[in-house]
């Protein structure tokens, strides 16, 4: 079983920045696709970003791109996701997840991630 925690949400203007954290424990297995994915209300749940165990690739919604920027530093168990020139459609609930390997399922599909975090708020205001 893996837990995951988000932190770092909040309130910010548009404009402004955030860097939110997901910390993993309860295992030792790291090699997994970690994936953020946020939903706003009324909406699906939809892919952010994702990157991949050894973060040799990721790859980015085209909402996003430019603005966002992740990292992960296995020796914590933790990614990071650096999120700048914040707009109110960025408005939602993040949600970190992670995805064990596999030669099937798909990295921007969350249905296909096994473990997920409880979610921390981001509030864009204009």
């Amino acid at each position: 079983q893996v837990q995951l925690v988000e932190s770092g949400g909040g309130l910010v203007q548009a404009g402004g920045s955030l860097r939110l954290s997901c910390a993993a424990s309860g295992s030792t297995f790291t090699r997994y696709t970690m994936g953020w994915f946020r939903q706003a209300p009324g909406k699906e749940r939809e892919f952010v970003v994702f990157i991949r165990w050894d973060g040799a690739r990721t790859d980015y919604a085209d909402s996003v791109k430019g603005r966002f920027t992740v990292s992960r530093a296995n020796a914590k168990n933790t990614v990071y996701l650096q999120m700048d020139d914040l707009k109110p459609e960025d408005t939602a609930v993040y949600y970190c997840a992670a995805r064990k390997p596999s030669f099937s399922g798909n990295d921007y599909h969350s249905f296909d991630y096994d473990y997920w975090g409880q979610g921390t708020q981001v509030t864009v205001s204009s």
